[in-house]
């Protein structure tokens, strides 16, 4: 006779699945902090490019291959490579997704990585913000063609640069904790 008082134990499946240590529920976690990162890196970039001296965003943006961001200057070389140009309206909302893509790419990675790192917490976010800003911005979009060379950038487009993106990397942080806090309830009422 079988016992049914207590519910049957949960399968092998089940419990991968609902183990908050998994990378499957890490990739997910950076995708959406990489998702609330970025739009709170936008928030702050756009709000200091606003109140920025209009010389600093004239330099800024004379010193842009074809006057444009990374994201959309992405888009143009490819644009180029294929020989396929879109409509302006089309290649503004592909360079956003590519825009929100560069920076939720680097949060799945450090939603798989963060927890072997020394820091915790906001500390941690924010040097994750920093260094992300000195590869991307400072090297890569240089080397990449997507940036001028950074000394060629007013001081203020570096300065507004380190703030966004140390905010970026807070608020990612910040999302990841929550995502963590959420799983392992998940894993207690589970259990």
């Amino acid at each position: 006779m079988t016992d049914t008082s207590r519910p049957a134990a949960p399968d092998a499946t089940m419990a991968n699945r609902n183990d908050p240590d998994k990378a499957g529920v890490k990739i997910l976690a950076g995708l959406a902090a990489g998702v609330i990162g970025v739009w709170a890196l936008d928030r702050v970039d756009w709000f200091m490019w606003n109140r920025e001296d209009p010389a600093a965003r004239a330099q800024t943006t004379a010193v842009r291959p074809d006057g444009e961001p990374p994201a959309q200057a992405l888009v143009s070389k490819i644009e180029g490579a294929t020989g396929k140009n879109v409509e302006p309206a089309t290649h503004e909302a592909v360079s956003q997704a590519v825009h929100y893509a560069i920076g939720i790419v680097p949060a799945i990675g450090y939603a798989l990585l963060r927890d072997r790192l020394p820091m915790t917490g906001v500390t941690r976010g924010a040097l994750y913000g920093i260094g992300l800003f000195l590869m991307q911005d400072e090297m890569l979009n240089t080397l990449a063609g997507l940036g001028a060379k950074p000394q060629r950038y007013p001081w203020q487009a570096h300065a507004r640069g380190i703030v966004a993106h140390t905010v970026y990397g807070v608020t990612t942080e910040l999302a990841l904790n929550i995502f963590d806090k959420g799983a392992a309830r998940r894993t207690l009422i589970n259990a």
